[in-house]
């Protein structure tokens, strides 16, 4: 099985997506899962490193630090990872108001975090997914989001 990170997390988004459970499983339970699903040791511990990263981005008072009248200016290193249509894709969410940009940040930081040498749309709006899910009261962004994901449109900007 080839598979990277983003398989391992996007294989947990999808089981705890509808579970009913609240709190975060135990670590080893979730070590066993993937596991028992086929995943190797490596791409495990890289995606529940994945995890403690968005963790503490999401504590990081810092991480709220962008404004929402600012300009983005992706770093040489962002550019070599994330594509005119990647980059595009996220500043688009952002002026969709699907993402603030403190989120912006947070994707772009977990989009790097991934060590994947071809970052995609496709995989962007995972991660933004993800993102969302995670965070409190962010239920409509998310719905949105999930449209974007499942029904393949861009949508109208306004």
């Amino acid at each position: 099985m080839k598979e990277n990170v983003l398989d391992v997390l996007m294989y947990l988004f999808e089981t705890y997506i509808d579970a009913e459970i609240e709190p975060e499983p135990d670590r080893n339970a979730l070590r066993s899962e993937l596991e028992g699903a086929g995943f190797h040791d490596i791409e495990i511990d890289k995606a529940l490193e994945w995890l403690d990263g968005l963790t503490e981005r999401q504590r990081d008072p810092a991480s709220s630090d962008p404004t929402d009248r600012g300009i983005r200016i992706f770093s040489r290193r962002e550019h070599a990872r994330l594509d005119a249509d990647c980059r595009g894709y996220v500043m688009y969410l952002e002026h969709a108001g699907i993402l603030t940009a403190a989120q912006r940040e947070l994707v772009i930081d977990r989009l790097m975090a991934l060590e994947a040498r071809d970052i995609d749309v496709e995989q962007i709006k995972w991660v933004v997914l993800m993102i969302l899910f995670s965070q409190p009261d962010q239920e409509a962004a998310y719905a949105r989001m999930e449209d974007l994901v499942f029904e393949g449109g861009i949508g109208a900007v306004h």
